[in-house]
């Protein structure tokens, strides 16, 4: 096994991210996250082929006395439903887990997500340790320790802060990964040069080609620097009281495109994925910072370069009206009672909260 590089997430509920290739098949490395007798892992069914059976053969190799169960719900954002969330209890209680039990997630963002927010609920909080699969995941919503399910009216409008015991990113799994999905996460690797590191962009800017070929050194470098800034930020800021906002840049131009979206399709799921949306997300919170005058029109320029660069779509797909985007974006959880809040730039590596953002400026980015 190649060495394995470690961030460590401080605060009042410290843990550390694992990351290199080969970690799934680590018998002590899964197993020091046990405190009980009872395991559950929650899958996909994209994923659960590929490599369930690895992570419960690692498990039983290191605990031959533990309580096993799993879950394995269908793939995609339009799974990550109240209706799941309750499979996922009813797992836990089927198990007889008690409150020293541990859930495993094992993919992407919606499994990361639903399990984590089980386990957050299950007897007022039990462990969830994040196994991610997707780069998104990795870089993203593994770390941090927020849970959510998805209802009609929008994204992640249901959820707890519940952060992982541990978080184990085994990079061999991006083989596995179409290319489109793969081309999604780096969506928010960009976004943290955007919002913190402006070099990071030189670096991404340089190594883009070896990064969508795979190459493993890069993409730890890649996503250890990314989880660093995130892990720093969530230290500071455990519940998105202040600084942590930062991280949602692009995000609240993009769940308003992945809500309306959904709303015309039946669900999510449809159009744009989530690392699409952020990047289109970007690229318009870019566009409203130069036409609120805090940010030069050629910092934007180079952002949506970059991401084109990266497979990333930079326009809004065909068919949104502003309108119902803006009214999405009323509902948004970076939203106050005295108007839209937005996190937008002074340019490259300087994010900042704007609020207060009238909406005749929003609609014009939009139209």
């Amino acid at each position: 096994m190649s060495a394995i590089q470690y961030v460590e997430v401080g605060g009042a509920a410290p843990y550390r991210i694992a990351i290199g290739p080969g970690l799934l098949k680590a018998p002590a490395l899964l197993a020091e996250c046990l405190r009980g007798r009872h395991a559950l892992v929650a899958s996909d069914g994209n994923v659960a082929p590929l490599y369930l059976h690895r992570v419960e053969a690692a498990l039983r190799t290191a605990r031959p006395d533990l309580r096993l169960g799993r879950l394995v719900i269908p793939p995609g954002e339009g799974e990550k439903t109240l209706g799941n969330f309750t499979a996922a209890l009813d797992a836990l209680a089927g198990l007889g887990a008690t409150r020293d039990a541990c859930v495993f997630a094992l993919g992407g963002g919606v499994v990361g997500d639903l399990a984590g927010f089980a386990a957050a609920c299950w007897m007022r909080g039990i462990d969830v340790v994040q196994l991610p699969t997707t780069l998104l995941a990795m870089v993203d919503s593994s770390v941090g320790g927020k849970t959510a399910v998805d209802i009609p009216q929008g994204k992640n409008l249901v959820g707890a802060f519940h952060p992982p015991r541990a978080v184990i990113a085994d990079t061999g799994t991006l083989r596995s990964l179409p290319p489109r999905e793969l081309r999604a996460g780096f969506a928010e690797v960009v976004k943290y040069g955007a919002i913190v590191d402006a070099p990071f962009l030189d670096w991404l800017e340089a190594h883009a080609d070896g990064l969508l070929a795979g190459d493993d050194a890069l993409l730890a470098h890649a996503i250890a620097r990314s989880c660093a800034h995130k892990a720093a930020i969530v230290e500071r800021d455990p519940f998105e009281r202040g600084e942590r906002a930062l991280l949602n840049f692009g995000h609240t131009f993009g769940h308003a495109v992945e809500a309306e979206q959904a709303a015309g399709s039946g669900g999510y799921g449809h159009g744009l994925n989530h690392g699409e949306a952020v990047a289109v997300g970007m690229v318009l919170a870019a566009r409203l910072s130069t036409a609120l005058g805090l940010a030069e029109a050629g910092d934007g320029d180079r952002l949506r370069t970059l991401l084109a660069r990266f497979g990333l779509p930079t326009a809004l797909p065909e068919g949104l009206d502003a309108g119902a985007l803006v009214a999405r974006m009323r509902l948004d959880k970076k939203a106050q009672a005295s108007g839209l809040r937005f996190v937008l730039w002074d340019g490259a590596g300087r994010a900042r909260v704007v609020a207060d953002v009238e909406e005749a400026a929003v609609l014009a980015v939009l139209r």
